[in-house]
C-alpha cells in the first residue's frame, strides 16, 4: 500500500498494490493490519456503493456531524471522478481549503477523508461507481451538506451538474456553521 500525503493535514491518497496478469489484477482494497502498519487505524462499519449515470454528476458536499461523524476510504469501482475533500474545522489554518483527485477504475487510488472534511465528487465518465468504506452508521439527524460551488473548487467541468435537491439547495460554505473544531494538529 502506498500512502500520499496531499495538501490537508489527515486526507490522504491510498493506492493498493495491484498484481496483474491476462485475466485481470487482483487488489486489496482494506487491510487492517496493513493499514495499521502504516500508522492508520479506523474502525469501518459501513460500506456505501453508488453509480451516477451521465457525467457532470456532483454528489456533495457532505458531511456527518457529531456524535456520528464519519472518516470514510473513497474509490471507484468503475469509470472515473474527480474526489474531493474540504477542511471545515473551525480554526484550522487550511479551514475551506480543498483537495482534489481523480479516482478511476483504472489508477486504482483511494482517498481517505477524515472527520471534518466536506467530502463530494464530480463524475468524469458515465455509469461511475463509488465505493466507500464509513467510520460510523449513518445519522439523517447528523447529515448536512455545503453547496458545490461556493468553496472555489475547480471541477473542471463547463456544463450543468446533475445535482441532486438536497445539494442543489445546501448553504454555501460562507454562511455555514461548522460542528467541526480544529484540535491543533492531524
Amino acid at each position: 500500500m502506498h500512502v500520499e500525503q496531499t495538501a490537508l493535514s489527515g486526507v490522504l491518497i491510498l493506492t493498493p498494490q495491484r498484481f496483474g496478469d491476462a485475466r485481470g489484477f487482483f487488489s486489496e482494497s482494506w487491510n487492517q493490519q496493513r493499514m495499521m502498519d502504516a500508522g492508520l487505524d479506523f474502525d469501518f462499519v459501513q460500506d456505501n456503493h453508488s453509480m451516477s449515470a451521465e457525467v457532470g454528476t456532483i454528489r456533495g458536499l457532505h458531511f456527518q456531524a457529531p456524535p456520528h461523524a464519519q472518516d470514510k476510504l473513497v474509490r471507484c469501482g468503475q469509470g472515473a471522478l474527480l474526489d474531493v475533500a474540504v477542511d471545515i474545522r473551525k480554526g484550522a489554518p487550511t479551514y475551506g481549503q480543498s483537495v482534489a483527485v481523480e479516482l478511476s477504475a483504472e489508477n486504482g487510488k483511494q482517498l481517505l477523508v477524515p472527520k471534518g472534511f466536506l467530502h463530494g465528487f464530480i463524475t468524469l465518465k458515465p455509469d461511475t461507481e463509488i465505493i466507500y468504506k464509513c467510520s460510523d452508521y449513518y445519522a439523517p439527524d447528523c447529515d448536512g451538506a455545503v453547496r458545490w460551488d461556493s468553496c472555489g473548487i475547480n471541477w473542471n467541468f463547463a456544463g450543468t451538474p446533475v445535482l441532486s435537491e438536497k445539494d442543489a439547495v445546501a448553504p454555501a460554505l460562507v454562511d455555514f456553521d461548522s460542528p467541526f473544531v480544529w484540535e491543533g494538529s492531524s
